[in-house]
């Protein structure tokens, strides 16, 4: 049987060591993330256990170095399912976060996903097969929310709203083509994430049912997967048709009347 090569990022811990035990059993893996001990113990695991062929990539994704070790490695043409998962979530009133670290920040939230996938989409269309999994959070959609539970998350959620719009906007632009792609959007999960904070919190998913959900929305052809969404096509419909209100209703020739009036 030929087994089909995936690419995880982040793949130390958490989500992305959850996909790669879930995929091992019929994909061969590249696993990526910082920590070069804690993958070569992944894989020696999934090499001993499931048969996978595994190879270890380390790599910074928050250093264009980084990003450029891995878009070389996809660059190879050989890869078939990119999981974006690598993240940081840096969560910190703005005025406190250091100016060096936005760049960084920035760049694994929400350039190293845009990168990667520009350099894995080449072959996959050429192959006539892939897909891709982009990791955001539901974070990316709580700009207005008031709740005083949620981490000051100015910078986190920025970023995760423009991976959100860029899956989102990339699955219309490969309609048509064979090339799948997927949103993922967990809520808390119980990793190491934010130094284990979500171990304590009592709604938070484990990083296995995260993964099991993407694969499994997947399979079912769900351009978004938010695993634990029970209504997810309502609430999604609900959210395209605020977008085309906004949209649709703004693009106008003339002020709207508060600012006609207002100026008068």
């Amino acid at each position: 049987m030929t087994r089909t090569l995936a690419l995880i990022t982040g793949a130390s811990s958490g989500i992305g060591a959850s996909f790669a035990r879930l995929l091992a059993d019929d994909h061969d893996l590249v696993l990526v993330a910082r920590r070069a001990d804690r993958l070569g113990a992944l894989a020696e695991e999934l090499r001993r256990s499931r048969g996978a062929a595994v190879e270890v990539l380390p790599a910074d994704l928050m250093t264009r170095d980084g990003i450029t070790a891995v878009t070389d490695r996809l660059s190879a043409g050989d890869v078939r399912l990119l999981v974006n998962n690598a993240g940081a979530g840096g969560y910190a009133p703005l005025v406190d976060v250091e100016p060096a670290d936005i760049d960084r920040l920035f760049t694994l939230n929400a350039v190293a996903p845009v990168q990667l996938v520009r350099a894995a989409l080449p072959a996959m269309l050429e192959a006539g097969e892939g897909a891709i999994i982009n990791v955001a959070s539901l974070l990316a959609f709580s700009a207005g929310l008031t709740d005083a539970r949620a981490p000051r998350r100015t910078l986190y959620a920025a970023a995760k709203a423009a991976t959100a719009a860029f899956t989102r906007t990339l699955t219309g632009e490969l309609a048509g083509t064979p090339v799948r792609t997927q949103l993922l959007l967990p809520g808390v999960v119980a990793t190491e994430w934010n130094q284990g904070a979500g171990h304590d919190v009592p709604w938070a998913m484990t990083p296995e049912d995260v993964a099991s959900a993407s694969l499994a929305g997947l399979h079912l052809g769900e351009t978004v997967c938010t695993p634990g969404l029970e209504d997810q096509t309502a609430a999604l419909d609900a959210l395209l048709a605020a977008e085309t209100s906004l949209v649709t209703g703004g693009n106008q020739p003339h002020l709207a009347s508060r600012y006609a009036d207002a100026r008068a």
